[in-house]
This record gives structure tokens, sequence and C-alpha cells, in this order.
């Protein structure tokens, strides 16, 4: 018969069970996001790393005279399922805070349940959860990478989707100071109206605003974008500004000359890895990444540029 002790230890097993369950599908949903082979490896190991961690909560759990409970791996993959599709609905950011609150509930609760497995004297338990920290702190400062990559401009290692790039710019344009006028506004939209030919026929269609965002980043429309940024720095609005800013530097490529390594066009894939090693700015190493994608579009370049950002993103976020 089960002591307070252990019933307590086995309760815990048996939460961090079901999250781990979620863990897995959602490790599975995001293998789609991956933006090089590396990542989609990394997320791949992680969710079949969650499942052996699964099968050894499950042996623990049973070790300890209970029985797992047979529906939590569904309840896991349901929930995780409706995060899926409820990510889809966030911009790129909180999508991964979501991601980064389920690992951190994880490693807490791993971290407890190491201390009930060593007060209970329970030494296969302790050294399970000795593996459940380690893996969820490497999850952890992972995901904390790829939010500092994306909060540095990117690429981050994981793409948005579509749809959570458009509910960025739409939450950008919502959150406007309202010190920008309303004139201002017109004026923006007054220049896109004037770019023939699909803006103007969707604001003429009595398009949102959010959505004439959205795809005038996907048709790239950087002429209509440049003037309204300047509209808006003319109005005063620098937030507003800067949002369209960086909404038309995400979709143009930069010119040879504007480079930050010289000679480009000459170099080997060698020197153009050593070079980026030295860069130091992301926005260097986007416009790199920009113009490699639109020309020769070599492996190993983006390679070096996800490997410098990521460097980068380890200083920037304090990660060892």
């Amino acid at each position: 018969m089960s002591t307070p002790d252990t019933t307590t230890l086995s309760a815990q097993l048996r939460a961090a069970l079901a999250l781990t369950n979620t863990e897995i599908k959602i490790a599975d949903t995001r293998i789609a996001q991956a933006r090089t082979e590396t990542a989609r490896h990394v997320l791949a190991d992680n969710a079949e790393d969650a499942r052996d961690r699964a099968r050894a909560i499950e042996a623990a759990i049973r070790e300890l005279g209970d029985v797992p409970e047979l529906v939590a791996p569904f309840v896991g993959r349901g929930a995780a399922a409706v995060k899926a599709v409820v990510d889809q609905a966030q911009p790129f950011d909180e999508a991964l805070l979501g991601d980064l609150s389920l690992e951190h509930q994880l490693l807490d609760r791993a971290r407890y349940i190491k201390a009930l497995a060593t007060t209970t004297g329970q030494p296969q338990v302790v050294a399970l959860a000795r593996r459940l920290i380690t893996a969820h702190t490497e999850t952890v400062d992972w995901l904390t990478t790829v939010l500092t990559e994306d909060a540095l401009g990117g690429p981050a290692a994981l793409r948005h989707t579509r749809l959570q790039t458009g509910t960025g710019t739409l939450v950008k344009l919502v959150n406007l100071p309202v010190s920008w006028s309303a004139r201002g506004l017109d004026r923006v939209l007054d220049t896109v109206r004037a770019t023939p030919p699909a803006l103007g026929e969707w604001l003429a269609q009595g398009v949102h605003a959010g959505d004439v965002a959205v795809k005038t980043l996907s048709a790239s429309r950087d002429a209509a974008l440049a003037t309204a940024e300047q509209v808006a720095r003319d109005e005063g609005a620098d937030t507003a500004a800067g949002a369209l800013h960086s909404i038309r530097t995400a979709t143009s490529t930069p010119e040879p000359e504007e480079l930050p390594i010289a000679a480009y066009d000459e170099l080997t894939v060698a020197d153009i890895t050593d070079a980026i090693k030295e860069l130091t700015e992301p926005a260097d190493i986007r416009a790199v990444l920009i113009y490699e994608q639109a020309n020769k579009d070599r492996h190993g370049v983006a390679a070096a540029v996800q490997s410098r950002l990521t460097a980068i993103a380890h200083e920037v976020a304090g990660l060892s």
C-alpha cells in the first residue's frame, strides 16, 4: 500500500506524463516550421526523446505500485492539437512563449519529483528526474534562443507560418500609438491605394487594414511600403514607421554593393562562411541570407548564417 509520500510522487509523475504527451505532439507539429535541417533534427530528436521519457515515466509509476492513467496520452495529444490550432492565430512569439511555459512546467515538476524521490528513497526515480531536468533545461535554452533570434530580426531556427506572420503584422498595426493622426493613416492608405494593381483592388473591396498589411508583405510591394514609411515618419509616428520599415526590409533583396561582405559574388562558400563569422549586426547577417537566397541559395552559406545568429542570440540571452 502506498505511503502518503509515494502517493504524492506518483501523482507528480502522472502530471509529468500528461504534460510530456502534450510536448510530443507540439514537437511533431513544429517540425514543419523548421528553417534548417539542423532545426528539423533537433525537433525530431526531441519528439523521439520525449516518447522515451514518457515510457520511462510510465514505468516509474508502475514501479511505485500505481497505474498510469490510460486516458492521459489521449488528453495530452488532444490538448496539443488544440494548442497547435490556437498557435496559428497567435503571433509567432506568443506561440513560442506558450511552448516555453510548458517546458518550464515540466522542468519545475522534474525538480520537485527529484526532491520527492530523494525523500522517499527511490533512486531509480531520482535518476529519471535528473534525466528530465537535463532534457527540459536544454529545450528551454533552445526555445529561448529561437525567441531571441526572432527578436533580433531573424532568421530564427523556426519559420513563422503565414498566419503567424499576418497576425504579428496586425498586432503591430493595432498597437500603433494614438498620436498617429487619422490624417496620417489616411495618407498611408492613399499611398497604398495608388500602387497598382493588387493593393488598390484589395482596399476598393473594403479589405481591413490588417489584411492589407499581410497581403502587402506577401506581394513585396517595396515601393509602396517605402513611401508609406516616409509618410509615417513625416507624421511623427516613428513606431509605425519602424513597423513598416521592418516589413519592407524583410522582403526586399539588397544590391551586391549593399552587402556587408565586399566582392561577395567573387567569393567561395568557404570565404563567405569565414566572413560571416566576423559579422556582429543581425541586420547584416539577414542581408547576406536574403541576397544568397535570391541568387545561388547555397546550403553552406545558409547554415553559416544560422550558426552565427544563434551564437549572437546565445550571447544576448545570456546562455552559455
